[in-house]
């Protein structure tokens, strides 16, 4: 049977591809049809086509494709060196257009894909922003947040002097400033209602070093005044399994009492229960059931502890994250003006944390391929419109970056020889061409193993 998780995931990465590829290729076909450059095919998707049309008022008889392998695309168009060409036609290839109409062509897929995030961008803003207020707490024992001073319910308002809004804009400023300076002035609002700085020094501190939530090896995550409990995982057999517990439950009621102090509370009362049955009032889908469980009891140094085999973690209750989130709407304008700095802001970091990869200081592991953009692509679907579409933003910015490092093959290496054409008055040699593209096809393919590495690493783990 095939999961419903596979059923949303395949559609979604689809789609996300089939934009993302559209969008790029594109703007090398508008760009180029505009500047006289004849395009013969716009193919999405290479290898065999599943399908095709020619559109009988097209004067140039472009043909349009849809290919059978999704990851790409391209926009053949007339150049005597991959064909012949008719004589009257000869002024239409592009091998013969002037350097500059060349550099437009070929920067206009990455352009595009910046044009499209930044749209999707002022969208969101301008339709609504679901986004959390940036509450933190500290956890550890001498963590850079537990030396600073942090306490729980702290609202981080500004981060070196730059105001911040939601929990994601305090995020992206921290790992923004963290690559210029690994101590951060963090200004927050306490939960009386002070406000205080804390410095933040993270200079022993390898946040990027390894994958995981960079914040929260700093010692800082998201805070809430109260965390619910939920199932996680019921053990064949066990106490929780007989007892009729769920994955997915969430506890209302230990014995009639309102579970406070979230997951560890709970374990606690577990544990000082053995032997003893357990009323425990829960939550599944839209009703309320009451189960009895008896945890079993097993020997420890301090006596006997009570055990139910199952997993347990927290969730932030509806009433409670009606007060943590909110919704950003921004003027027509200000939306406008917003998507364009939050792609700039997003492509400079891209570039930044690639060159901090290249030195050694950013991990590999954070490399991911088309399994993790699909798996992405399927839960930010399932979130809602809104995050799949800030996802969607991401993954272009990401792709459009790409595309201008100076790789031959890649639109950048392509970029570069026309530069260099620029410079000396005469178009790079066939022989530097023929070497540049073997060393590009050989960096992307080194590129994409090590991404599809990455990908199967986190599916096994």
């Amino acid at each position: 049977m095939i999961s419903m998780d596979l059923l949303l995931i395949l559609p979604a990465f689809l789609v996300t591809i089939g934009i993302l590829v559209t969008v790029h290729e594109f703007g090398h076909f508008w760009v180029a049809r505009r500047l006289g450059v004849k395009v013969l095919r716009f193919s999405i998707g290479f290898g065999k086509p599943l399908w095709s049309r020619v559109s009988n008022r097209d004067p140039d008889a472009t043909e349009y494709v849809v290919a059978a392998l999704p990851l790409g695309g391209y926009v053949k168009m007339l150049d005597e060196r991959e064909g012949e060409v008719a004589p009257d036609e000869v002024h239409r290839a592009f091998n013969r257009q002037p350097v500059w109409k060349r550099i437009a062509i070929v920067f206009a897929g990455p352009a595009f894909n910046f044009i499209l995030a930044a749209f999707i961008y002022a969208l969101i803003y301008l339709t609504g922003n679901p986004a959390m207020h940036p509450y933190v707490t500290p956890f550890g024992q001498d963590t850079p947040a537990v030396t600073a001073g942090f306490e729980p319910g702290d609202r981080i308002v500004a981060v070196n002097r730059q105001a911040v809004a939601s929990w994601e804009d305090a995020r992206m400023l921290m790992l923004e400033d963290y690559l210029r300076s690994p101590v951060l002035q963090i200004e927050v609002e306490t939960r009386e209602g002070g406000r205080v700085e804390r410095r933040l020094d993270l200079s022993g501190v390898a946040l990027l070093k390894d994958e995981g939530d960079f914040l929260l090896k700093s010692g800082l995550e998201f805070w809430a005044p109260e965390f619910g409990v939920s199932i996680s995982q019921v053990m064949a057999d066990s106490p929780a399994f007989k007892g009729g517990l769920q994955v997915g439950d969430r506890i209302l009621k230990v014995d009639g009492q309102t579970v406070t102090g979230g997951a560890k509370s709970f374990v606690d009362y577990v544990k000082r229960h053995p032997d003893t049955p357990i009323e425990l009032q829960v939550q599944r889908g839209e009703g309320v059931v009451t189960l009895r469980v008896t945890p079993m009891a097993r020997k420890t140094d301090a006596g006997g502890s009570g055990y139910i085999g199952a997993g347990v973690g927290e969730y932030v209750p509806e009433h409670v994250l009606s007060e943590l989130t909110f919704t950003q709407y921004l003027g027509p304008v200000d939306a406008v003006v917003r998507g364009v700095e939050k792609t700039w802001q997003t492509s400079l970091l891209t570039l930044k944390l690639m060159g901090r990869m290249l030195m050694g200081e950013v991990s590999i592991k954070n490399i991911s391929g088309p399994l993790t953009i699909a798996k992405f692509s399927g839960e930010t679907a399932a979130a809602g419109l809104p995050y799949y579409l800030g996802f969607l933003a991401i993954v272009s910015v990401s792709l459009g970056v790409l595309n201008l490092l100076p790789i031959p093959m890649l639109d950048g290496g392509h970029l570069l020889y026309y530069v260099v054409e620029l410079i000396k008055g005469s178009p790079v040699s066939e022989r530097v061409e023929e070497m540049g593209m073997k060393l590009g096809m050989a960096l992307v393919a080194g590129i994409m193993v090590l991404a599809l590495y990455n990908d199967f690493v986190r599916l096994l783990n």
